[in-house]
């Protein structure tokens, strides 16, 4: 077992809201005039947040919202999601941010499921969203509340801030009591509802956002990673919020060029991006010192593991290191972690102070250092179950230990190196392949851009390495190039994990965080 079990902060035995130590501290600190948060069209001084926050909370009372009840939100990543986010939880309501970018069929599901009093919509999601959530108000109450733009005939919520007081008694809401749900990204298959209590978030902010990233009040961050999911919310909420900083906030999908842009406007110091992003962005010709920011001190990566190569090569372009870690909407952010200063590129770094980590096999025995196992945790941000779904609950959270999925080996420096998901890792010649391994060996390749490996079986029905690539632009595919692939993975990575078969696409399916779901590419094969 390696970690520490640190306590850096400790919640109040008596009540504790964390809508008051998020937001309302930093009023009571001298921060009112500070700006809280950023988008394209508008700004939010923390004493700004903090009224209407207020306002938002009594408006949900006079809707008759009751507390411990869920309201969704499939807000774009405006000043308006946290006043909605953090106004939802002063009255005790716990907001459900939902991905923006879902089916109408997977809102349905998670509106439904999580039994949403009510919910927020951005204006310009109406179209898709509006067919849902009008059918599902027709059949039971539901009060459906419309974010900037046209109202559709639905609340307002500019009006509903008008309406209600600026003051506000907080819900006499406890440290264990539960603040907010995400729904897991669905890497492996359908999302569940996660529910997290009111003092994870500043766990979070503690053990990670300060302890390792060092966020202070004189940080400005932004974060292409969206509010919707763990690692967006404590980037760009929790963390500066937690020491009266900045954040910048980009409603629109973040594309290299939009990301290089708002970089050279706000000129962040801190950038959070998913790996998928920083591979494209080095391939932008607009990519130069700084990604744009004329003051960026650092980067940060998860959603998933960092190939060592695109790392080693943002350092060089950028001048910022990237901090790539692991975490999971279960334990709210990242557990284990790089460290500034210390960056060993291809590894997650080591468990995050506060947290325990082990590596254990399929009967739970720890594993040797330098053989696989299943990453597990102990910390004080894990959720408090899943929404309806016991059996899945008594797998993932054993006592103090939450089961993570990922496959991990300790080197002999100490670092953690990922493998894989447990449903990716794959026998070859009776020695298990990490997908992840043979990737990262793939894009070390000049011409891919990004790759997957999945297992497949070849016609003696044994399993070999079978990889897909998404090509640089203006790389030919052809024969030639795929025998040059394969030699250059026996190169990289051994004889035995070469993939087979390549196939040339022009995207890979992930999740909304930028996890390569290779169980969709496993179902196509």
């Amino acid at each position: 077992m390696t970690g520490t079990q640190a306590q850096f902060w400790t919640p109040p035995a008596g009540a504790y809201n964390a809508a008051i130590d998020m937001v309302d501290r930093n009023v009571r600190e001298g921060r009112s005039e500070k700006l809280a948060f950023v988008d394209p069209a508008a700004s939010l001084t923390y004493g700004q947040l903090s009224e209407r926050c207020n306002r938002f909370a009594n408006a949900l009372r006079r809707l008759g919202v009751p507390t411990e009840h869920r309201i969704a939100l499939i807000m774009l990543d405006t000043i308006d999601m946290p006043v909605a986010f953090w106004g939802a939880i002063k009255a005790g309501v716990a907001p459900v941010p939902l991905n923006t970018l879902l089916t109408p069929e997977q809102w349905r599901f998670m509106i439904e499921d999580s039994r949403a009093d009510a919910v927020v919509v951005s204006a310009d999601l109406y179209e898709r969203v509006g067919p849902v959530v009008e059918e599902i108000a027709a059949q039971r109450s539901l009060h459906v509340i419309i974010n900037g733009g046209a109202d559709h005939g639905q609340l307002s919520f500019d009006r509903l801030l008008a309406e209600n007081s600026p003051d506000a008694e907080a819900a006499d809401t406890r440290a264990d009591d539960v603040a907010f749900w995400l729904y897991s990204s669905g890497s492996t298959g359908a999302p569940k509802g996660t529910k997290h209590l009111h003092a994870s978030a500043m766990h979070t902010a503690k053990l990670f956002g300060q302890e390792v990233l060092g966020f202070s009040e004189d940080d400005v961050v932004f974060s292409a990673a969206k509010l919707f999911f763990a690692y967006g919310l404590g980037n760009a909420m929790s963390f500066p919020m937690s020491v009266g900083a900045t954040a910048i906030l980009m409603p629109g999908r973040p594309t290299p060029d939009s990301v290089i842009e708002t970089m050279r406007r706000h000129n962040p110091t801190i950038f959070c991006g998913v790996p998928t992003l920083f591979a494209a962005m080095l391939a932008n010709p607009s990519m130069s010192h700084g990604a744009g920011s004329t003051r960026l001190r650092l980067s940060t990566s998860a959603g998933e593991a960092l190939p060592e190569e695109i790392g080693k090569r943002w350092q060089e372009k950028s001048g910022s290191e990237v901090i790539d870690g692991i975490g999971s909407t279960e334990m709210l952010h990242i557990f284990v972690s790089n460290r500034p200063g210390q960056v060993c590129y291809g590894s997650s770094g080591t468990p995050v102070p506060g947290y325990d980590a082990m590596l254990v096999d399929d009967s739970g025995q720890h594993v040797a250092q330098g053989e696989i196992g299943e990453l597990v945790i102990r910390g004080p941000s894990s959720a408090e179950g899943y929404w309806l779904q016991r059996e899945k609950s008594r797998r993932t959270f054993r006592g103090e230990w939450t089961y993570t999925g990922d496959k991990y080996r300790i080197g002999e420096d100490g670092n953690y190196y990922y493998c894989g998901r447990t449903d990716d890792m794959f026998k070859v010649s009776g020695i298990w392949v990490s997908p992840f391994e043979v990737e990262s060996a793939l894009v070390t390749h000049s011409a891919v851009l990004e790759a997957a490996v999945i297992g497949r079986e070849d016609q003696d029905g044994l399993v070999k390495p079978k990889a897909y690539v998404v090509l640089k632009p203006g790389v030919a595919a052809d024969a030639n190039l795929f025998e040059n692939l394969k030699e250059h993975v026996k190169a990289q990575a051994g004889a035995w994990k070469y993939p087979r078969w390549v196939e040339v696409r022009t995207d890979l399916p992930k999740t909304a965080t930028g996890k390569i779901q290779r169980f969709k590419l496993r179902e196509e094969d």
